[in-house]
């Protein structure tokens, strides 16, 4: 029972963040070419335009984090396409926004904490979304290409993973100098 109280409530969680991201991204943003569709004008003038999270992991850094290799779709809006790869305790995902900065979620959302960090030397942030303290998950904002990408961590218990911030901002900073500038 505490598995899927979990998962559902950082879903949820993840869900809302998404929808609040609406509200602060670009209000002409199209499909962002998540489903074939043309990209914004943010998205093609973006360093993120043919950055793919789905391939930005290497294998053995996923197999280290305790996932599989096997990319699965995480686009929860169109303008936020990603994936995630899932484990026996855990999953981690990676999702680009190119119509949001650290600045504009910090000013634009409801959190249960968005506390500032450094990730590889970018002005980043931990966030915890909303209702979403004590289920596990963390995520990781690090601007990159003109917009941000999201390190997210979701474990599947509650104590499945003991400190879910500091292991996404460990693997933030293992491999966020390879994002685009």
């Amino acid at each position: 029972m505490k598995f899927s109280r979990s998962l559902v409530a950082m879903s949820a969680g993840l869900a809302l963040f998404g929808l609040s991201s609406c509200s602060l991204g670009d209000s002409s943003a199209g499909d962002g070419g998540a489903d074939g569709g043309s990209p914004t004008s943010a998205a093609q003038g973006s360093g993120l335009e043919s950055f793919d999270p789905c391939t930005f992991f290497k294998p053995d850094e996923l197999t280290s984090y305790g996932v599989s290799t096997q990319a699965k779709d995480f686009t929860q809006v169109s303008f936020q396409p990603g994936c995630s790869w899932d484990g026996e305790r855990l999953s981690v995902a990676l999702q680009k926004n190119a119509d949001d900065t650290v600045e504009s979620l910090e000013k634009g959302g409801s959190y249960d904490e968005f506390t500032r960090i450094n990730v590889a030397g970018r002005d980043s942030a931990r966030m915890i979304v909303a209702g979403g303290t004590g289920t596990g998950g963390c995520i990781t904002v690090v601007p990159a290409g003109g917009g941000i990408v999201l390190y997210q961590l979701s474990g599947y218990m509650r104590d499945s993973v003991a400190d879910p911030c500091g292991e996404i901002e460990k693997i933030a900073g293992q491999t966020a100098s390879r994002l685009p500038a």
